[in-house]
């Protein structure tokens, strides 16, 4: 019988560091788990510095930021849990179709190729980047009233003003443009193709109800693009209340257990349910 994974991987997403993870990394320590929280290739250094100079974060690319993800859990000496938010969920799903991963969770992810629901607030969220096409060759930083619409809109102006001093730092455009914003360009977006293969590791999607950049609806969809079609466990979780950056607002260690509790047992819960 197959040992069960003993290490977790988190994996950030955009205008995001592995700082987001602050409280879910001693979380899972606690709970005996290995965790690794890297960052993207070239961002590995602290907040900080990344907002006093992006030009790292600016010449980024979905494919550079994929291989090394890649190449980092195939250093690992079993396949880990692994666990993405925003983009970091979309990096889980392209891990699982290359073979990585025990098990994944992908919370308010952006959607892989072939999910084309764009909700009005999503566009609304876009929109001071896909204002100027510019911004695909540089790092994209939002102010505090886009990053509180489109990140923390279920919080308090005090709670999101904390959030956005402590967590911000610019976005890669060109990722931005080719991922969050595949449905405004005219380049590829990532692309996922676990429907079609067996065997693959379990996943599962969480939404959160008032999350305004990834809404349920691009995660149900996304999540739909999956089930039905794939051999693999495929699951769907809603948690009410809560705004796209989840990892950080109150509460947050409910997502954190339920993320883990199923990423333990895929098979004791429903496919498709609400918290």
């Amino acid at each position: 019988m197959c040992q069960p994974p003993d290490t977790i991987m988190l994996i950030h997403g955009l205008w995001l560091t592995p700082r987001g993870w602050e409280h879910w990394i001693p979380h899972y320590r606690q709970a005996g788990y290995q965790v690794l929280a890297p960052a993207y290739p070239g961002l590995e250094v602290e907040v900080e510095e990344l907002r006093s100079d992006p030009s790292p974060i600016g010449r980024l690319t979905i494919d550079e930021t994929v291989d090394h993800y890649e190449s980092l859990i195939r250093t690992l000496p079993s396949p880990p849990i692994l666990i993405g938010h925003s983009f970091g969920a979309t990096v889980v799903q392209l891990m699982l179709d290359r073979g990585l991963g025990a098990v994944g969770v992908a919370i308010n992810s952006v959607p892989v190729k072939g999910v084309r629901v764009t909700p009005l607030p999503q566009v609304k969220a876009a929109l001071p980047v896909i204002g100027h096409v510019s911004n695909r060759r540089t790092a994209i930083p939002v102010t505090f009233e886009q990053f509180r619409y489109a990140f923390v809109n279920a919080c308090t102006e005090d709670e999101s003003r904390a959030a956005y001093e402590r967590y911000h730092v610019p976005a890669p455009g060109r990722i931005v443009w080719d991922g969050v914003l595949a449905n405004f360009s005219a380049h590829p977006a990532p692309e996922a193709n676990l429907a079609a293969k067996a065997g693959k590791a379990p996943l599962l999607f969480i939404a959160s109800a008032q999350d305004r950049l990834m809404s349920p609806s691009v995660n149900h969809s996304n999540y739909q693009h999956y089930a039905g079609r794939s051999r693999a466990i495929v699951a769907y979780r809603e948690f009410p209340g809560r705004s796209h950056f989840t990892l950080v607002e109150p509460g947050w260690q409910k997502v954190a257990d339920f993320a883990l509790d199923w990423a333990r047992r895929p098979t004791a819960f429903d496919r498709n349910t609400h918290a």
